[in-house]
């Protein structure tokens, strides 16, 4: 098995039994018994747990990033951009089922050498996504009586809850799950009158 094989088992073992039991409360040792080897072989791996943590909250913060920057670059209208970010956290959720939980809670733990360059990515995310909104809503197509921070507020927060809600309910596919936030989240619950 190849370096880049086995970091990734790491990886994906230890993202696993930090949605579950918590960074904090996850030893090397749990790591290597959930691969079935010995703790001491990890480190021939991996230099730290805080390593595996970082290397996990940065994939998925470049991935969210890189997602944005595609989407803010395309010639997309801004209405299908805001449908463009809830597929790409579907897709995100999806593909990294694990780690993408790390990120409403687990980045506190992160090095505070690190800290800074995740949540400056989490910022700018945020931003560029505000500016989405902003834009929507003075080409009027969100009223403008919405109150644009509790609309960010409340997508965001929606979205990155997401893989609990998908665990649970895991036989949802991805197009439908798509569809069903962009009708919720994006085009409110109220049938138009009349």
């Amino acid at each position: 098995m190849t370096e880049v094989n086995k970091r990734t088992q790491i990886k994906n073992a230890a993202a696993k039994l930090f949605r579950k039991k918590g960074y904090r409360a996850t030893s090397m040792q749990d790591i290597a018994d959930a691969l079935g080897i010995k703790a001491a072989s990890l480190y021939n791996h991996i230099k730290s747990k805080q390593e595996i943590l970082t290397e996990l909250l940065m994939n998925i913060a470049l991935a969210f990033t890189a997602g944005m920057d595609d989407i803010r670059n395309s010639s997309l209208d801004e209405n299908s951009q805001l449908e463009e970010l809830v597929n790409l956290h579907v897709n995100l959720t999806f593909k990294y089922k694990d780690s993408i939980a790390l990120i409403t809670g687990e980045w506190v733990h992160l090095d505070p050498e690190i800290l800074p360059q995740y949540l400056e990515k989490r910022n700018n995310y945020e931003e560029a996504f505000m500016a989405i909104l902003e834009s929507c809503q003075k080409k009027k197509l969100i009223s403008e009586s919405t109150n644009l921070d509790i609309a960010l507020f409340s997508i965001l927060s929606s979205l990155h809850w997401l893989y609990n809600w998908h665990n649970k309910n895991p036989d949802l596919g991805k197009i439908e799950l798509a569809a069903q936030l962009k009708k919720i989240l994006l085009h409110g619950l109220i049938s138009p009158k009349k």
